[in-house]
């Protein structure tokens, strides 16, 4: 056996390499075998996993999240067992998937309620909290702050057919590359009543979009809009626009509620 990196049929080997905290940014291992391989502690961010096989693991306090669909464990598909946990346990999540027109409308009726009880909650804490990460995910300024940027992306852009709609405080996901004249500004430290404005502006978008929409209009394709951007340049169907937004309201709001509630924890335990 060869103790080093060796070349097999043009194939990079790794054996017996001792690769703890290596990193691997922007790198393709595709269709790589890993065999008798440690790969306990590791982390993985914004990886495609989809159609791996996983043997004779030891898959012990793991943590998986992402878009996750047909995830078998011993031979029985999870994924619909654990969706309907997460509707149990996040009551109004199985209507973020609605098939009309009046679904969507409901939908967002539920969402503006959600997130007007979160907002309630961010203001009882102190202002600086607001910009305070929790365990390495975004703040409550900056998940507002890419709400924004969603729905510049999906439905200003991509439905309404405006080429730029960005503001400066539009904050993309960080997995996507820097992509002009997308605005990133990591930097910078808006007020909660600032974004809140930029929030309630586009949330009414929405809303002016939804009360008119009919079930045709689901089906329909968007027109391509000229110009660099996000999302491309390319048609989509306004059911996808409009279900990645619901998506994205719902899911980043029960994460924003999640750190809340740890942030009131730090305060209460800084009081006591």
């Amino acid at each position: 056996m060869c103790a080093a990196v060796c070349k097999a049929d043009g194939v990079t080997e790794f054996k017996a390499q001792n690769l703890t905290g290596a990193r691997f940014e922007e790198s393709t291992l595709r269709d790589a075998v890993f065999q008798d391989v440690d790969l306990s502690g590791s982390y993985f961010d914004d990886v495609d996993l989809s159609g791996t096989t996983i043997r004779n693991a030891r898959l012990v306090d793991v943590s998986l999240d992402g878009d996750i669909s047909n995830l078998t464990v011993w031979g029985i598909d999870v994924v619909p067992l654990v969706d309907a946990e997460l509707n149990r346990l996040y009551p109004g999540r199985e209507r973020m998937r609605p098939t009309d027109a009046d679904g969507y409308r409901e939908a967002w009726d539920l969402l503006e309620q959600l997130w007007s009880e979160t907002v309630t909650k961010a203001r009882r804490l102190p202002p600086e909290l607001l910009h305070e990460s929790v365990d390495g995910e975004w703040s409550f300024i900056e998940t507002l702050r890419h709400l924004v940027f969603a729905t510049d992306a999906w439905v200003r852009r991509a439905v309404l057919g405006v080429p730029e709609p960005w503001h400066p405080l539009d904050l993309p996901h960080d997995e996507m590359h820097d992509t002009p004249p997308v605005p990133r500004d990591r930097g910078a430290r808006p007020s909660l009543d600032e974004v809140l404005e930029l929030r309630t502006d586009r949330m009414t978008t929405v809303r002016s979009l939804l009360a008119d929409l009919t079930d045709d209009q689901l089906t329909e394709q968007t027109m391509p809009v000229p110009g660099p951007g996000y999302p491309a340049s390319e048609s989509y169907l306004v059911r996808r626009c409009l279900g990645t937004i619901l998506g994205e309201e719902f899911e980043h709001r029960r994460y924003a509620e999640r750190d809340l509630a740890t942030l009131k924890a730090r305060t209460v335990g800084a009081e006591s």
